[in-house]
């Protein structure tokens, strides 16, 4: 069947049964609350996840409610990111939810992941609205330091992709978010290191090579002046700490 006349059909049968999607007024308000972190407004247009009369995508009632939950999580992320949510941080908030909503296999779960997933927005776009917004330049200098984490990246570099003196980016970094943009990289660096060693085996040399410093004791100077530990110490500390059973007494 065309797709002509397959919506031809579609949108017969709709009429007929009264069936119609949500008008687009509406949702344009309540995403809108969202990326302003205006919970009061979020609360006011806010609805419980429903499908009836949203138009159905699939057969199977709770793969229907997920395609649903899926899409008001993806146009979450991108109305957070146009109000100044980072890239980074605006999709993986979506990755993890959409994880949850993958393996929920409940209607009432899945509903209590809709109210979270709009809240934990919300929440975050009301930091960003109470002054913690970033300029275009300085939240892409931020997504292309999360991009080449793995990589290694320079001011330089990043100034010459944003079309800028790296003099004038680092000014502009240093006043938007109050610290160089050589110490945000060394910390995102180490905080993605801080990762690799509570949740993944690999040695601290090869994660050291990994986030490409220049050598295995210059990383363990620069991990241990953000952490106070060394490497060494920090996994013997945290390695999988969350994923341990508790100790019987």
């Amino acid at each position: 069947m065309s797709i002509n006349k397959e919506l031809s059909n579609r949108q017969f049968f709709q009429s007929e049964n009264d069936i119609h999607h949500s008008p687009y007024e509406k949702e344009l308000e309540f995403y809108s609350a969202v990326r302003d972190g205006d919970l009061d407004a979020v609360n006011r247009t806010y609805t419980p996840l429903a499908v009836e009369g949203y138009g159905r995508i699939s057969e199977d009632n709770i793969r229907n409610i997920k395609y649903h939950l899926i899409i008001t999580v993806a146009m979450l992320a991108r109305f957070c990111i146009e109000g100044g949510l980072s890239s980074e941080t605006a999709y993986t908030i979506s990755d993890i939810y959409i994880n949850k909503i993958d393996v929920c296999q409940t209607e009432e779960g899945l509903r209590q992941l809709h109210r979270d997933v709009i809240m934990e927005y919300t929440r975050r776009m009301k930091s960003v609205s109470a002054g913690q917004a970033y300029s275009k330049h300085v939240l892409t200098c931020i997504d292309l330091v999360y991009d080449n984490i793995y990589k290694g990246v320079r001011v330089g570099e990043l100034a010459d992709q944003l079309g800028l003196t790296p003099q004038y980016l680092s000014k502009l970094f240093k006043k938007e978010v109050g610290m160089n943009i050589s110490d945000f990289i060394m910390a995102k660096r180490i905080n993605a290191a801080e990762n690799m060693l509570k949740f993944s085996d690999y040695d601290p040399i090869d994660i050291g090579n990994y986030l490409c410093f220049s050598s295995h004791s210059h990383f363990i100077a620069c991990f241990k002046k953000h952490t106070g530990l060394t490497p060494k110490q920090y996994r013997e500390k945290y390695f999988r700490l969350n994923w341990r059973s508790p100790e019987k007494p």
